[in-house]
């Protein structure tokens, strides 16, 4: 193994070896870039052109708008008409897309075709009144019009056109969701939802963190490519990550840092080839682009919880590592974790909107953000995805605490009215679900300890101290836990003393290193604070939704024990299947609670697995209630995705049918079927096979319910299938008090 080259001077950047280390439409029938067969009736809004094939005619429909050698003209023969594919860019935006794959673009005041998505191709249509329309391009402001010679210019003031529907067009580049069929809706508010429940993920990771129109930056810093969506489509959102990764990949952080694999090169190119990325082990690639998650959405995904998320100490590495890579980009990252959090809230209204636009105008997309349960129940019923804002970072209200060594003065970065004010701003943003806790201590109290040396410098680099620990009750691990408390801390620096990373870790803390016990798991002494009890309190009275995960074993203790003293009872939620440490008391007491523990990114046999262990402490905590189980992906989270199942697991056969068949219980009747095909980019070939490449993307959700029925069947499929009914009654308890 070789280290990092000592052109990674800064101590920081070379740290982070080791910092690095610790992260862990809506009823199409067929594939969603299909083009639609000729309706036989105009558009009557601008918003009714998505996705469409049309010519383009003056309003008396007299002539229409043919492509010539020089640009684009006007005919007075229909039949040499040329048929645009209109696809939206925004709530009525579109790119005109003719039949060589070409879009109209300007170019001064003319109009000629273009090969690339750009301001000079994007128009903004209007409907001065029903079924006429005009278009103005976005580079300039001007407006579509035809000069004396009939040919297609743009002026100030433009005309009226019109839109005749027509067939055979050359649709806009897309990632295909390979369904086959009409997902279902529901069977009204009253009745219980069916659908499963994502309760931890982070869709709006990425290099940039807009639709591409006002740039504002990227999330961690930069070092995760590709957005969850781009303005222009997945040809934008989705490109080559050599700008980010370097040449092969030779400046990726991921093998440079994570993976501490500096040879280790990929193939930069995304779309359409996908050589290598996404992958279920590839943590700086995008994962979450908008179209996988609608496929998952198809086979039953009716809650999605979309966190914001940062390490704000491994943000500042990354982001001075990724300013050797791309100086003129990385010097004005925002690291701050409020900040960053709430930036990528924003992004998810502006996904809204952008699949508002792809499906015919506003409100008719299938991702709607709610903030209430009752919301959620509507859009659900509506045959809809119901996503749930959340925040996951350690400064949460910007809590940071600071001391030298653990020997200075303990500085807050925060006060109760910094906490009350900034609460209140996330509310008013449509945040409902917080991590009081995450990686690195926090004025609020300690992190859960589960990397024994990695996460400790972050905290160092972060705090300015290292953990104090205790050894962790009953051992931190056997049969008393749930999942496994605390670590094994490392004491000594890995290395011979001469190495780069030793060198950085010594002088960064003058040659002091923190002594613990070699043969014991540790925990984190931080318990809870003042402003920690606060901060919970207020949570709490506000009706939050509470990840109790990642917070220290016995500030756990302390939650459970406040959401117990509350009238009535306040639930909890374990996203990361009790991340941190948790016992099997303290998991039982969730459960009783209306809390709910979903497993932490597993696979179809990881899930079943969890489903067994979790089944005892369930039947205790709830007797009679049917067993409820979604799951947390940590998607886009820089951390690996489940691998395939492994030899001697009954494969999944494509295509498959989910909602029909012996393992579906009498919930689905009434449900029609729907077929997912083999995921496939028709440009390049590319496949992804779950038995192959585990879950290299979130398209790879509906895959993976197809192995949980092969590995549980019926008993499995309806904890599944619960899950988005318990999410939502456990949110009743939150609110109805």
């Amino acid at each position: 193994m070789k280290w990092l080259h000592l052109d990674l001077r800064a101590a920081h950047a070379t740290l982070a070896c080791l910092l690095l280390a610790a992260c862990g439409s809506s009823e199409s029938p067929s594939t969603s870039n299909s083009v639609p067969a000729t309706t036989g009736s105009a558009p009557v809004t601008r918003y009714d052109l998505a996705n469409g094939c049309y010519t383009l005619r003056t309003q008396d429909g007299m002539a229409f708008v043919a492509k010539t050698n020089s640009g684009y003209a006007m005919t007075a023969d229909a039949a040499d008409a040329e048929h645009f594919y209109m696809k939206p860019t925004a709530l009525g935006e579109y790119l005109f897309c003719d039949r060589d794959g070409e879009l109209l673009a300007a170019d001064g005041t003319t109009l000629a075709p273009a090969a690339d998505a750009s301001s000079a191709t994007n128009w903004i249509v209007n409907s001065p009144s029903n079924g006429t329309f005009t278009a103005a391009v976005e580079s300039s402001g001007q407006f579509l019009d035809i000069d004396a010679d009939g040919k297609l210019v743009l002026s100030d003031g433009g005309r009226t056109f019109g839109f005749e529907p027509t067939s055979n067009c050359t649709p806009y580049p897309e990632l295909s969701d390979d369904v086959i069929g009409a997902t279902y809706k529901g069977r009204g508010v009253n009745e219980p939802v069916v659908g499963f429940a994502e309760v931890h993920t982070h869709m709006a990771m990425g290099h940039e963190m807009s639709d591409g129109r006002n740039p504002v930056g990227p999330s961690a810093g930069g070092v995760l490519y590709g957005q969850m969506f781009n303005r222009f489509g997945v040809t934008h959102a989705l490109e080559n990550c050599e700008a980010y990764h370097g040449p092969q990949g030779t400046r990726d952080p991921e093998a440079l840092i994570l993976d501490m694999t500096p040879l280790t090169l990929h193939d930069t190119q995304g779309w359409p080839t996908f050589i290598d990325w996404p992958a279920n082990q590839s943590q700086l690639h995008q994962a979450m682009y908008y179209k996988w998650v609608e496929r998952a959405w198809k086979a039953g995904l009716r809650i999605l919880v979309s966190e914001g998320t940062n390490i704000e100490a491994l943000c500042d590495v990354a982001k001075t590592y990724m300013a050797t890579v791309r100086p003129l980009d990385a010097l004005g990252y925002e690291c701050k974790d409020m900040e960053l959090g709430i930036a990528q809230v924003k992004y998810l209204y502006q996904l809204q909107d952008y699949v508002d636009a792809q499906e015919g105008g506003p409100g008719k997309g299938w991702f709607r953000i709610v903030k209430d349960p009752t919301e959620a129940r509507q859009v659900i019923n509506d045959g809809k995805l119901a996503v749930v804002p959340g925040l996951e970072f350690s400064n949460l209200f910007h809590c940071t605490t600071q001391s030298v060594a653990g020997v200075t003065g303990e500085i807050s970065g925060c006060t109760r009215e910094d906490i009350d004010r900034e609460l209140n701003e996330v509310w008013d943003l449509g945040v409902r679900e917080l991590f009081p806790y995450h990686d690195v201590n926090s004025a609020l109290g300690g992190t859960g300890i589960f990397d024994g040396l990695a996460l400790n410098l972050v905290g160092f680099y972060g705090t300015g101290s290292f953990w104090e620990t205790y050894d962790c009750p009953n051992g931190g691990e056997g049969d008393s836990y749930f999942y496994n408390a605390g670590a094994y801390m490392t004491t000594a620096i890995p290395g011979t003393g001469n190495d780069p990373l030793t060198q950085t870790v010594l002088s960064l803390t003058n040659g002091v290193l923190p002594a613990y016990p070699a043969d014991r798991r540790q925990c984190n002494a931080r318990g809870m604070t003042e402003l920690g009890q606060y901060v919970v309190q207020q949570l709490m009275e506000k009706k939050f939704i509470i990840d109790i995960d990642h917070a220290e074993l016995s500030i756990k203790q302390s939650m459970i024990d406040m959401a117990k003293a509350q009238n009535p009872p306040y639930p909890l939620i374990s996203a990361h299947g009790g991340h941190g440490g948790i016992s099997n008391a303290q998991a039982k007491e969730i459960l009783e609670l209306g809390g709910l523990i979903y497993p932490f990114k597993p696979n179809g046999k990881g899930h079943v697995e969890f489903m067994q262990k979790l089944k005892p402490l369930w039947d205790a905590a709830r007797p009679g209630e049917p067993m409820a189980l979604g799951y947390g992906m940590d998607a886009n989270g820089i951390a690996d995705r489940a691998g395939p199942r492994g030899a001697g697991s009954e494969p999944v056969r494509y295509p498959f049918t989910l909602f029909k068949g012996k393992d579906w219980g009498p919930q689905f009747n009434g449900i029609a079927p729907v077929t997912f095909e083999l995921q496939t980019v028709p440009e390049s070939g590319k496949t992804w096979n779950i038995d192959e490449v585990g879950t290299a993307h979130y398209g790879m959700v509906a895959d993976y319910v197809e192995e949980i029925r092969l590995e549980g069947g019926r008993e499995a499929l309806d904890a599944l299938y619960n899950s988005a009914e318990a999410y939502l009654q456990m949110w009743e308890q939150t609110v109805n008090r």
